[in-house]
């Protein structure tokens, strides 16, 4: 057993000056069957979450057979050995609480928040989905129509609903970030109740999944409800292999346009970087806040105030466990086209390239980034969410309290490096998006 003590607010010193941050203490076990347990206790409200991580997401799924991880997102709530259909919601909620789930390239991820003393309801239900196959062909041939019909109001029936699939499928043509979360609707067509056996058997296991609990809770009686409902649950019958990711550089600008029943045109510029945590990552993500952060933003002055050439802009940063996406995206006001708008970003891109940005911007960055760090830390359900995660996808829940110093080591001069080594025009991926009745 690893045990984190409680630690309280302390400084962080970076280069760059002091700032305060949260330490989150928790108590991490590891059960004998392989599932890890993380305690915390926060007794400044009634309330507990509990968290359910599975190691498992779209890129554990490979060509023919896509989907099965956003599916069994679904499948999960369709009753298990002792909780019937549509049962699962009703017992959460009679007992005054909420739940959900969500599903990732990584990770699918099920969560319950509900008033302290209501904890052994909600392990209990996590650990009857987690103990059997209880998936029936009604449920399947449901779910499988529930999917599509979240396609068509997510993807097809959306303006710009497409844009994800094509920018993805172009920034890694090969590999397992090839195809979206929501997989192909021909390959749940074509899956049975073998493959999706196979597929439970072989991800909803022990020791591929991070139980987290954050609240109001006493530690001993946590553990003892934990172990009473899923120590007997046997681990997986085979170790859940890492995946080897493929994937091909970005060579060249590659571009796509895109037609359909939208308001305006719009253009995409994608670039493809290091996975989230890494060094890279970080400064990227500071970027993003120096040229779309706000009303002072670079981009905001230039194509809102100065031009009016956008009626909306963004720039991002997507973190995944294997790659990472940046990702620049505006619809164009009437009047102005795309080609001057991207014309601005190559412009403030350059600038970045060539001198560092100033000291508000860096500071307004990094105020930006302790702002999303304590709001995410500001609730129980952030927090559950937050110790599962680094877990499942660094194996250090100790993250929690590191990450925000590893962010805020990024430097101005870091930054102009990154820019210049990583955002360059030639490796990219374009896309413009027309009304259908566009010239």
């Amino acid at each position: 057993m690893t045990v984190m003590s409680a630690g309280n607010a302390k400084a962080v010193t970076s280069k760059e000056g002091k700032v305060a941050t949260v330490r989150v203490g928790f108590k991490q076990l590891r059960l004998e069957n392989g599932l890890t347990v993380i305690l915390r206790k926060d007794a400044s409200v009634p309330v507990v979450a509990v968290n359910v991580c599975y190691h498992v997401g779209s890129k554990n799924e490979r060509k023919g057979k896509t989907g099965f991880a956003h599916l069994f997102e679904h499948l999960m709530f369709e009753g298990s050995e002792h909780v019937k259909k549509g049962e699962f919601d009703r017992h959460v909620s009679l007992a005054g609480g909420y739940n959900n789930a969500y599903t990732t390239e990584d990770v699918t991820n099920y969560y319950e928040v509900l008033p302290s003393n209501q904890l052994g309801l909600a392990l209990w239900l996590e650990s009857d989905r987690m103990l059997k196959f209880g998936t029936t062909e009604e449920a399947l041939n449901t779910q499988r129509e529930v999917v599509k019909e979240e396609k068509r109001w997510r993807v097809d029936n959306r303006p710009y609903g497409d844009t994800t699939e094509t920018l993805q499928g172009m920034i890694f043509p090969t590999g397992q970030y090839h195809w979206p979360v929501i997989g192909s609707m021909e390959d749940l067509d074509a899956a049975g109740m073998d493959d999706v056996r196979r597929f439970y058997e072989r991800y909803y296991v022990p020791d591929n999944a991070v139980l987290s609990i954050s609240g109001d809770i006493d530690e001993g009686e946590a553990e003892r409800l934990v172990r009473k409902y899923f120590s007997d649950i046997p681990p997986g019958s085979a170790p859940v292999e890492a995946v080897v990711f493929e994937d091909e550089p970005l060579t060249r600008e590659t571009t796509a346009v895109l037609r359909g029943d939208v308001p305006a045109p719009a253009v995409f510029a994608a670039y493809k970087a290091a996975p989230e945590g890494s060094e890279e990552y970080y400064e990227l993500s500071h970027i993003a806040k120096v040229l779309s952060d706000g009303n002072s933003s670079r981009l905001y002055k230039r194509l809102v105030y100065d031009l009016q050439a956008v009626s909306e802009f963004e720039v991002s940063i997507e973190g995944m466990e294997k790659a990472s996406v940046f990702l620049f995206s505006a619809f164009i006001a009437p009047g102005h086209s795309e080609k001057e708008v991207l014309t601005v970003f190559d412009e403030e891109i350059e600038k970045l390239k060539c001198s560092a940005v100033t000291s508000y911007e860096f500071q307004k960055a990094r105020n930006s980034t302790l702002y999303s760090y304590a709001g995410r830390l500001s609730t129980n359900s952030g927090v559950a969410d937050a110790l599962a995660h680094y877990h499942t996808i660094f194996k250090d829940a100790g993250m929690i309290n590191s990450e925000v110093e590893r962010e805020l080591a990024v430097t101005r001069e870091s930054m102009k490096k990154t820019s210049a080594r990583l955002l360059e025009a030639g490796k990219r991926i374009l896309i413009y998006y027309f009304p259908s009745d566009h010239k």
